[in-house]
């Protein structure tokens, strides 16, 4: 049984919730990270929804999951708007927090399939209202009646929104294929070129017009994203010489990645999108603070 934060006075009718709570959430948690594209505002969020409850006269509600959601939908849309300037203030380019979902699926946050990597960074170029009706309709499929009621909008309103958000998704999202034999080749050949530094191999693995982009959150030094092939290369061939470097292959989000270590330690997460058998965009995140959801060993 989950424990009540201190201060929180028991409801009255307590038989079973506790139970159901957590039975739920992973998808809570679910439904908070494709909000907000981060673990940690998505704990803060699901632990508040938890609060609430506490402080509800459960007998009164009829259906129990359709409360937490639309309860941790609003929490987390409050949060992300609030968010919205925070990130204005982040310190150079502001990536998602990647959750590692191979070899095994992550157990805290139940990710929809279509809550790619590639989805999540498009998701930030929304506005909160169209990020929610997306999200909600289209990932976790949610009616647009209690859409609205989550956020105070009619539901033709909720429709309208959701229907702008697709038309955004679809142009900005990657045209990536879906090959998964043909993206494992090219993962396992780029971490190798990677880690031996070979120059070559790398130029001929990454598109002309490919884009680096590093999250380091102010805190770790990363430099300025890199756009180029042939530039990638000569700065990952270089990068990959470090001999208290290793790289291990995996994926985030359920998509390709490496995860490179230094002296046995996480130094960051590369996401690879693949396009016609070669690396197109390569996003790093280096921040700290946004991975822990990556298993923290060089081994497989």
């Amino acid at each position: 049984m989950m424990p009540r934060p201190p201060g929180v006075n028991e409801p009255n009718t307590l038989n079973g919730i506790p139970g159901v709570f957590e039975g739920l959430r992973p998808r809570l948690m679910g439904v908070a990270y494709g909000l907000l594209g981060s673990v940690a505002e998505a704990e803060d969020v699901v632990q508040e929804a938890w609060i609430r409850l506490q402080r509800t006269e459960t007998g009164e509600i009829e259906d129990l999951t359709g409360w937490l959601i639309t309860t941790t939908s609003r929490i987390a849309i409050d949060v992300l708007r609030s968010a919205r300037k925070r990130r204005e203030e982040y310190v150079g380019p502001w990536l998602p927090e990647p959750v590692e979902t191979s070899p095994d699926p992550a157990d805290r946050v139940s990710l929809s399939d279509s809550l790619s990597w590639a989805m999540l960074v498009v998701l930030e170029t929304l506005t909160p209202a169209e990020r929610a009706a997306f999200v909600l309709h289209d990932v976790f499929d949610l009616s647009f009646d209690e859409i609205g009621a989550t956020l105070g909008r009619t539901p033709v309103a909720c429709r309208k929104l959701a229907s702008r958000a697709r038309q955004h998704v679809e142009s900005r999202k990657p045209r990536f294929e879906v090959d998964v034999e043909e993206h494992q080749e090219v993962v396992d050949a780029f971490a190798d070129a990677t880690e031996s530094g070979d120059l070559e191999s790398l130029v001929g693995l990454l598109d002309p017009g490919a884009v680096l982009t590093a999250d380091g959150g102010g805190i770790v030094r990363v430099g300025k994203g890199i756009q180029g092939g042939e530039k990638i290369a000569t700065y990952l061939s270089g990068f990959g010489r470090d001999p208290a470097r290793a790289i291990r292959v995996s994926a985030v989000n359920n998509n390709p990645a490496l995860v490179i270590f230094q002296d046995g330690r996480i130094l960051g997460v590369a996401a690879l999108g693949i396009s016609q058998g070669r690396v197109a965009t390569i996003d790093f995140v280096a921040n700290p603070h946004k991975l822990s959801e990556v298993r923290p060993t060089p081994d497989p």
